[in-house]
């Protein structure tokens, strides 16, 4: 064995050996923590995969920028498996095998991807320390690691030059090459570009049904409290701050930062949170933080590593929930909820009083066989500001000659906010009082105008899928509208703009149901700057709609909503299709003095409108 063998052997020990001994590490932190079932679908893996770690889907989303990294990517893939052959070759000399670079077609990819690779480069690190977008940092960590990746790429590719004018320069860029890419591996798994690693893994076991809750548990503070997926979260992110930019507590102005929160989480894998006295919750997540969010899934739907915040929260929340610290007004609901059903504090046969403004009958689906059962949901039935279109949907479904009927005073809410503020236990009970009553009723399909509880029934109340068919009532009109069923006899012939809650977008990806309505209305529809996947949340969700706002707030989400709908040219209407996103938004209009401006249409009055 040569002198130069021997000195690779020595490097490649010690550099696979800090690198596997961090894993082990990381390894060992996650077997302790709860398990949870993350094999299943592995097709339906395997193209998420594809997607989103091949393709860099979600982070094409900011075209620049995503170029440039899937550049640097697709440059990553072909020097690391450059690097391994070359180390094979060098580690076993005997073997009747050629160095990577004087494979042609390998030469070729590898000049090709180096020079793209220096020029995506270059564009990151302009963006980066010149024109950052908000809450991207210009860490040492970052430019060590930009760093580290231009030596990989330019020794390889000066020693290519030099391959056959010089060869003793070629020989010396080689090692250039090798010695970096081996500190490169040393050093990867203790800095934040862990994720170069985690994330096609994180990709791969990511939430096929993101929207769905955690199972049900009594909430997570220390590491074997959580799942073992919650954990990878932290060790997957890439500390991008796209999570931040789209989450609408942080830009509010609340104490939470989704990319901070995926920090401590990698932090208590890490053991570096959590420990020495230290409380997780309280001193390194406060409360604040934990009770802002408005699980609007914002965050995890522009994630490009698939992490899971959303599911961190609510097992946050039922840890504060277990010790009863919350807001006195969420407490009021709570109380509220457990007593009557409703966040209202009305007694249940109050429920249908609404029914008797609509001025059509409404079936007892309890006593009479019907098609649809409609769950109409707390807001709808007892919110005054939203009593207008609960009655003219009723209206709208009778003009329809649906056949069609509600529960009355036997429907409780749904629990879908309950359960995502973390009260499980009272999410459970409402689920199988719904259930009970489902059971004494006699319907084929289940509609609902609040998109919250569409969320809960269509997801969180059947096992494996089973179950009546549940629908939205945007997706039963555009249905009819496809059958040429609704009477629609006005062309309304005004310009609106449409949003798209949260519950009904981001959750269950229903996007075109409710524009093919708009426009079979004889609507203009302008479309607000975030729509569909990227619409800005109202700030109901999760609870939010039951608890006070901190005293220090930029601009609350709903403000921030109806001032991007105001300034669309001609448009004097706002479209909603979630009883909730009405409440906040007309607060909102009367906060930044837009009456007169801006209004407020449930889109079950405007087809109501349209029917004549």
């Amino acid at each position: 064995m040569t002198s130069a063998t021997l000195i690779l052997w020595v490097l490649t020990l010690v550099a696979f050996g800090l690198f596997g001994a961090r894993l082990v590490r990381y390894v060992k932190v996650l077997l302790t923590a709860k398990p949870e079932k993350r094999w299943d679908r592995p097709a339906q893996r395997l193209k998420l995969v594809l997607v989103n770690v091949l393709g860099q889907r979600r982070l094409l989303e900011e075209p620049v920028s995503g170029a440039a990294h899937l550049a640097i990517f697709w440059a990553f893939v072909f020097y690391a498996a450059s690097f391994f052959w070359n180390l094979i070759r060098g580690l076993l000399p005997f073997l009747p095998i050629p160095f990577a670079d004087e494979v042609s077609w390998m030469r070729a990819a590898l000049t090709a991807f180096g020079v793209l690779g220096l020029v995506a480069l270059a564009v990151a690190a302009v963006r980066r320390y010149f024109f950052p977008p908000p809450r991207l940092e210009k860490s040492r960590d970052a430019g060590v690691i930009l760093a580290l990746i231009a030596v990989v790429l330019l020794s390889c590719l000066v020693g290519q030059w030099y391959r056959t004018a010089n060869p003793a320069v070629s020989r010396a860029m080689w090692w250039v090459h090798m010695v970096t890419v081996l500190g490169f591996l040393a050093y990867l798994p203790y800095s934040k570009h862990l994720h170069l690693l985690a994330s096609p893994f994180g990709v791969f076991f990511g939430a096929l049904e993101p929207g769905r809750a955690p199972e049900s548990s009594p909430g997570a503070e220390r590491r074997e409290e959580f799942t073992w997926r919650q954990l990878f979260s932290g060790l997957a992110c890439a500390e991008c701050g796209r999570c931040d930019r789209a989450c609408p507590a942080f830009q509010s102005g609340f104490a939470l930062s989704p990319k901070m929160l995926m920090h401590h989480m990698k932090e208590l894998v890490r053991g570096d949170a959590g420990q020495n006295g230290t409380k997780f919750i309280g001193d390194v997540v406060k409360r604040e933080e934990i009770w802002a969010c408005t699980t609007c899934l914002a965050c995890m739907h522009r994630c490009p590593v698939m992490n899971e915040h959303v599911p961190v929260i609510v097992e946050l929340r039922r840890r504060l929930l277990g010790v009863g610290d919350m807001d006195k007004s969420f407490q009021d609901a709570l109380k509220n909820l457990t007593r009557y059903g409703n966040s209202f504090g009305a007694p249940p046969r109050a429920r249908p009083k609404w029914t008797q403004q609509a001025g059509v009958p409404i079936a007892d689906a309890r006593k009479t066989p019907v098609r649809y059962l409609w769950f109409v949901g707390d807001y709808c039935s007892y919110d005054p500001r939203v009593a207008a279109a609960t009655c003219a949907a009723a209206r709208v479904f009778h003009k329809a000659r649906l056949d069609f009927g509600i529960l009355y005073e036997s429907e409780q809410n749904s629990g879908n906010d309950v359960r995502l503020a973390g009260e499980e236990g009272l999410f459970e009970t409402l689920r199988e009082k719904n259930r009970n009553a489902f059971a004494k009723a006699r319907f084929d399909e289940i509609v609902t105008t609040d998109p919250h509880t569409f969320q809960a029934v269509k997801h969180e109340y059947s096992s494996n899928g089973g179950g009546p068919p549940v629908l939205h009532y945007t997706q039963l009109l555009s249905d009819l509208i496809l059958r040429g069923d609704l009477p629609l006899r006005n062309k309304l012939g005004m310009t609106v703009t449409y949003h798209d809650p949260c519950y009904l977008g981001r959750y269950n990806a229903i996007f075109s149901a409710p524009r093919r309505v708009i426009g079979a209305l004889g609507l203009k529809l302008v479309e607000m700057p975030r729509n569909r996947t990227y619409s800005y949340c109202c700030g109901a969700g999760g609870g939010r709609i039951w608890m006070e706002d901190p005293p220090v707030l930029k601009e609350r989400p709903a403000v921030t909503r109806v001032r991007e709908a105001a300034t669309l040219p001609g448009v004097r209407t706002l479209v909603v299709a979630c009883p909730k996103d009405m409440v906040m938004f007309q607060d909102a209009i009367k906060t930044t003095g837009l009456e007169g401006k801006l209004e407020v249409k449930e889109l079950a009055e405007l087809v109501e409108q349209a029917m004549g």
